[in-house]
């Protein structure tokens, strides 16, 4: 079928395509972003931590002074560790899902005075590693000796350790065993390398870019209890923890948001995020309704013009094929024109969203997922009045328009 007459016929109607056209446009721009915050936020739900989550209990605490720390510390990992079913305690500033508390600047160039690059320092005892049930993929562990106690929030330690996948993006192609992190007046050199160490906060931007230095436990470190607790004793064992706290340590607070088995605090700490997701899927399919409607609308409206010339074009010798392929052309080329505008509303939306709410700008293959969705629905839209304009019978063509 020739183009043709369809363009030409569309120019008669300048205004109703055009409204077509934008309604289109802004559908797409709002379905391909929407889209990819769906995609991103349900793919962050489901982020791996790189720990044994179903085997993890945290405790952490408020109102511990520099004072307490010293004896609370160990104290309180005798009274944890004597819980049954506890196979393992460790201290540290910060667990996953739980508040960051050891984010901080740093260099990877000593010849930089800039702090340009951010990143979230876990602080943990000797027994953290083991707790957690971290992999080490190349490199060591730390040694006895490199344990240091923390002066202001980081401890005076000279060795670190860091997420693999973070690792390949601060030195992309190199080896990451000896390079230098450089903190205020500290300079760490990396010693091994993690399969995977997620960040307390995950986010769209940033979810490994984490590193773990080893620190005693006392000053500045006896907030968060990590407990390895036996398989499916994650429950019992945080409710004997909490009771024996409440009971036999009545100075210290017991933080609830942020205690609690990690599978639980990992549910609560994506809450939002699928709050969101789900929103979000109840805006794309109101706005995919309303433009099917706008579609159903204005072919009805023009098949009900039409009937007169449909039947013209039926006497001449077009067949109810012809007839269904015109509109759905027709249709094709005024979804077509609104996308090309809609990528580019696309775009323009997504850096808007990203300056006012630290997004990530859309993929570019997201694109073409948006337009595939609208050019279906357009044809599924059009199928009914298409249909019935092509049933109209040649006859018409001898009624008065």
């Amino acid at each position: 079928m020739q183009i043709a007459p369809i363009l030409a016929a569309l120019k008669k109607h300048r205004m109703a395509t055009f409204l077509i056209a934008m309604e289109i446009a802004l559908a797409c721009a709002v379905l391909c972003n929407a889209l990819y915050l769906v995609v991103e936020r349900v793919r962050l739900s489901h982020v791996e931590t790189g720990v044994d989550d179903d085997r993890l209990v945290a405790i952490s605490l408020a109102g511990v002074d520099d004072a307490q720390a010293v004896d609370l510390g160990p104290r309180l990992r005798q009274k944890l560790s004597s819980i049954p079913n506890v196979e393992s305690v460790a201290v540290a500033n910060a667990t996953p899902f739980g508040p960051q508390a050891g984010e901080a600047g740093f260099r990877i160039d000593p010849n930089d005075p800039v702090y340009r690059i951010q990143a979230h320092f876990y602080l943990g005892d000797a027994g953290f590693a083991k707790t957690l049930g971290l992999r080490l993929v190349s490199g060591r562990w730390f040694t006895a000796d490199e344990y240091a106690p923390v002066d202001g929030f980081l401890p005076k330690a000279s060795s670190l350790l860091v997420d693999a996948d973070y690792a390949s993006k601060l030195w992309p192609g190199q080896n990451p065993l000896g390079k230098p992190v450089l903190v205020t007046n500290l300079t760490f050199r990396v010693v091994g390398v993690v399969a995977r160490m997620v960040r307390p906060n995950p986010s769209p931007f940033a979810a490994t870019n984490s590193f773990i230095t080893p620190a005693l436990a006392g000053k500045g470190m006896a907030s968060v209890y990590l407990l390895r607790v036996a398989p499916e004793k994650a429950q019992d064992v945080f409710a004997r923890a909490t009771a024996m706290i409440t009971r036999d340590e009545p100075s210290v607070i017991l933080d609830a948001t942020a205690s609690g088995p990690l599978t639980q605090l990992r549910d609560a700490y994506f809450a939002n995020t699928r709050s969101m997701a789900i929103m979000m899927v109840g805006v794309i399919a109101a706005l995919l309704l309303v433009s099917a409607l706008g579609i159903v609308g204005l072919a009805s409206f023009w098949v009900q013009q039409r009937r007169q010339q449909i039947g013209i074009r039926r006497a001449i010798g077009a067949t109810r094929r012809d007839i269904l392929h015109y509109f759905q052309i027709e249709n094709f080329l005024i979804v077509g024109g609104g996308i090309v505008v809609g990528m580019v509303l696309a775009y323009v939306l997504s850096a808007v969203l990203m300056k006012l709410y630290e997004l990530p700008l859309l993929p570019a293959y997201y694109l073409p997922y948006g337009a595939l969705i609208l050019w279906l629905l357009g044809q599924l839209a059009v199928l009914g009045p298409a249909r019935r304009a092509a049933a109209v019978p040649p006859v018409v063509a001898t009624r008065n328009a």
